[in-house]
């Protein structure tokens, strides 16, 4: 998958600063997934259902 036009978000509650945070980008039928302190590390693509389910767990726990 071509992610050199990605539009990267984060949440708001990360600040300024960076942080530890997580970095999105939608795609059709897919979610693209990096650190944001490692922009060009690795990517995980997930799609939206399956991310939506590993939120819902992690914060129910």
């Amino acid at each position: 998958m071509d992610l050199t036009n990605a539009r990267w978000r984060r949440s708001s509650y990360s600040g300024s600063n960076g942080g530890n945070c997580v970095e999105l980008a939608a795609f059709p039928g897919m979610v693209a997934i990096r650190d944001s302190k490692d922009p060009n590390g690795p990517v995980l693509l997930a799609p939206p259902t399956t991310l939506r389910a590993a939120l819902r767990t992690a914060t129910s726990a």
